[in-house]
């Protein structure tokens, strides 16, 4: 071969070999899971998302139906998440005539939320989603599963928004509804059958509950809520590590806090189940800069450690009933108007206000011992 031949041949591969390194794209390690010791990992969101992925376009949300956003493969019905769309659950969960829930969060890509204190929501950024599917099974006559409703959060222009989503009676679709609605509902809850006209809220109705400083804010994404373990499929994980791990926690959570626990866990202090009970169904109204801080009732997890702000030997402001004295009497549920509230029906003294039309008596029984189990006004 000529010189002048090999010293082109020479330039040339040489060259190839530049541009290969050049426009080879950098590999994104995965995040490790921030327990002690634990060097499992999970795997970030795909950074080329395809065609058919989430589609959250803010200059066009909210749509008209719910599979624009793409946030479920298959079945919408099914409600399979889509592989960026994180499903999540709180420690207790808000009564809304027992339906069940199913709840995402979605995050645009690379972006991170942020914690802001054990008691607050997450900071998420512009462009999240929340998702929470409410859905009864055993629905008579068929005994089948019947999905009633999607309530999305976006936080669109800083600013968050609602979206409510009805299904069809075909399951296949859900539109957008915004006025509010009602639908008659009859299922087997543990073989009893129960039924209701079950109240799909119009966004007046959502907000009412979402509002915090006469703005809309989320409820359940707060680290208290969310310190527990939940089952991904392939492992149970603490929620807030799992967040972290799959890279959309932005800051370090502090190690060590009061968190809400499970209502139903009978293992639980009993007062710690109470309060978490309240928290999540009675403590997005019942503080200061919500619907109905005018009371004198204060019952966000973080304030109920105090028994007096629960009601605990506190005079009611109004008199519903001559025969009530106090909002919690001790040892007496008949004379507490507490009790009395969550036991009512009638819109005019039921409590929660929204969100129910029938008593909850789990509920109801998780008062009624705490009340029975306590003597004295401390």
């Amino acid at each position: 071969m000529k010189k002048s031949s090999l010293y082109f041949f020479l330039a040339i591969s040489l060259l190839s070999i530049i541009w290969v390194a050049c426009n080879k794209q950098p590999s994104v390690p995965s995040p490790v899971l921030s327990s002690p010791g634990d060097t499992s990992t999970l795997p970030l969101p795909n950074p080329n998302p395809s065609p058919e992925g989430v589609n959250v376009d803010l200059s066009k949300v909210p749509y008209q139906k719910l599979s624009e956003y793409r946030f479920f493969v298959g079945s919408l019905k099914d409600q399979l998440p889509a592989a960026t769309v994180i499903p999540y659950k709180p420690a207790s969960s808000l009564f809304t005539d027992y339906a069940l829930k199913k709840r995402f969060v979605w995050l645009p890509f690379r972006k991170k939320a942020q914690f802001v204190a054990v008691n607050k929501p997450l900071e998420l950024p512009t462009g999240s989603v929340l998702i929470k599917t409410f859905y009864y099974n055993n629905v008579q006559p068929l005994n089948n599963t019947r999905v009633i409703e999607t309530r999305l959060m976006i936080k669109k222009a800083g600013a968050w928004i609602f979206a409510e989503y009805v299904w069809n009676d075909e399951q296949t679709e859900a539109y957008l509804q915004m006025s509010g609605s009602y639908t008659p509902i009859s299922w087997l809850q543990n073989n009893v059958p129960k039924s209701t006209t079950y109240r799909i809220p119009s966004e007046t109705e959502c907000f009412t509950c979402h509002k915090f400083n006469n703005e809309p804010v989320p409820i359940g994404i707060k680290p208290q809520n969310l310190n527990t373990i939940f089952n991904y499929g392939t492992e149970n994980t603490n929620q807030l590590q799992y967040w972290t791990g799959r890279g959309i926690l932005g800051n370090t959570i502090p190690s060590g806090f009061e968190s809400a626990v499970d209502y139903n866990d009978s293992s639980q202090p009993l007062k710690t189940r109470l309060r978490s009970y309240l928290d999540i169904n009675c403590g997005h109204c019942h503080q200061e800069n919500s619907h109905c801080d005018y009371r004198p009732l204060r019952l966000a997890f973080s304030e109920t450690s105090l028994s007096a702000n629960m009601g605990v030997c506190i005079s009611p402001e109004e008199n519903i009933d001559a025969s009530l004295l106090k909002i919690i009497v001790p040892g007496n549920f008949t004379k507490s108007v507490m009790h009395y509230r969550l036991n009512s029906t009638d819109e005019s003294k039921r409590m929660p206000l929204l969100g129910r039309t029938i008593v909850h008596e789990e509920g109801l029984q998780l008062l009624k011992d705490y009340i029975l189990s306590i003597t004295n006004c401390d």
